[in-house]
C-alpha cells in the first residue's frame, strides 16, 4: 500500500519558506531576481510551487537571505524531499494537473470535509459506482477510454491509502439525500454502493451525514473539498467538469469552512443517516 506523505505539499511549503525568508529582508522579487542574476519569473514560481527549485538554487537563496544554521538544514531536507516520486505521478499524462496537485496535497492532510451535492464522495464510492460514474462522464468530458482505468485505479487508491492505511485522515462529508436516487450503473451497483456506505461509516475517523431532501441546503455552492493540514494553511479544492481549482486565500477559505458547519448543523446525524441509506437500499431492491 503506498505510504502518506506528499513530495507536492513540500513544494509547496518550501515554496512558502522562502517567501517568507525573502519578506522577513524586505527585499521583492526583482530584487532577488536582479542580484542572483534570474528572471523575476523564476522567483515567483519557485515561491508559488510551480517549479521545483534546483539544489544550487535552494542555496543560492539560502546565502542570499544569510539563512542559520538550523533552518538551512530545513530547506535543504523540504528541497530532497520535494524531488521525490508520489505514487500518483505515473498517472500524470491521464488526469488534470490540478487532480495531480489534490492528491498530493491529501497525502498530508489530517482531516478533509466534503459536500457533495450530486454523486456518492469520492473516497466513499465503490469500484463498479467510480468506474459508472467515469463512463458516464466520458462523452460530456472527452475523457479517451484508455484513461478511465487510470482513473478508477487512482480512486480506489485514494481511498486504500487515506482511509484503511496506517496513518488514516478524519474525513467528513455530507451529501444531499438526492444523490441516493442518482443512478449510476445497475441496481446492483448501487445497493452494493450503499451497502459499503453502511460499513465505512462504522471507522472511527469517518463521519458521514446527509441533507434530508426537504431541507433547503444553508449554502449555494457546488461540490467542494476543505483540506487541513498539521502545519501549513488549510486548502479547498473545488472540482469541475474539465479539472479543478484552488481556494487559497485565508479569507475566503475560512468562508468554506464555516458553510461545512452550516451543512453539518442542517443535515441528519450519522445514525440518522445511516438508516436513510438502509431504507434506500430497500428502494433499489424493487
Amino acid at each position: 500500500m503506498p505510504q502518506r506523505g506528499s513530495p507536492a505539499l513540500r513544494r509547496r511549503r518550501l515554496g512558502l519558506e522562502l517567501r517568507r525568508l525573502r519578506e522577513s529582508r524586505h527585499l521583492t522579487g526583482d530584487e532577488v531576481s536582479s542580484r542572483l542574476k534570474w528572471s523575476t519569473a523564476k522567483v515567483s514560481r519557485i515561491e508559488t510551487a510551480r517549479t521545483l527549485a534546483k539544489e544550487a538554487d535552494v542555496e543560492a537563496l539560502i546565502e542570499l537571505y544569510e539563512v542559520d544554521e538550523p533552518l538551512q538544514a530545513i530547506l535543504v531536507a523540504l528541497r530532497h524531499d520535494a524531488a521525490q516520486k508520489g505514487w500518483w505521478e505515473k498517472y500524470r499524462s491521464s488526469v488534470p494537473d490540478d487532480y495531480i496537485t489534490l492528491i498530493g496535497m491529501e497525502a498530508e492532510a489530517t482531516v478533509v470535509r466534503d459536500w457533495e451535492p450530486q454523486i456518492i464522495p469520492g473516497l466513499l464510492q465503490t469500484e463498479d459506482y467510480v468506474r459508472s460514474v467515469a463512463s458516464a462522464n466520458q462523452h460530456a468530458s472527452q475523457v479517451p477510454p484508455s484513461w478511465l482505468q487510470d482513473r478508477v485505479e487512482i480512486r480506489m487508491t485514494r481511498q486504500r491509502t487515506l482511509l484503511h492505511g496506517p496513518d488514516p485522515l478524519t474525513f467528513m462529508s455530507v451529501f444531499h439525500e438526492s444523490v441516493l436516487r442518482n443512478q449510476y450503473g445497475d441496481a446492483r451497483v448501487m445497493r452494493d454502493q450503499f451497502a459499503h456506505l453502511i460499513e465505512v461509516s462504522k471507522l472511527e475517523h469517518v463521519e458521514m451525514r446527509i441533507l434530508p431532501q426537504d431541507v433547503p441546503p444553508p449554502v449555494s455552492t457546488g461540490a467542494f473539498l476543505h483540506l487541513a493540514f498539521p502545519d501549513f494553511p488549510d486548502v479547498v479544492y473545488m472540482e469541475s467538469l474539465f479539472g479543478g481549482r484552488f481556494v487559497e486565500e485565508a479569507e475566503m477559505v475560512y468562508g468554506y469552512e464555516l458553510a461545512f458547519g452550516h451543512l453539518v448543523e442542517r443535515a441528519l446525524d450519522e445514525v440518522a443517516s445511516q438508516e436513510l441509506i438502509k431504507k434506500t437500499i430497500d428502494y433499489w431492491n424493487k
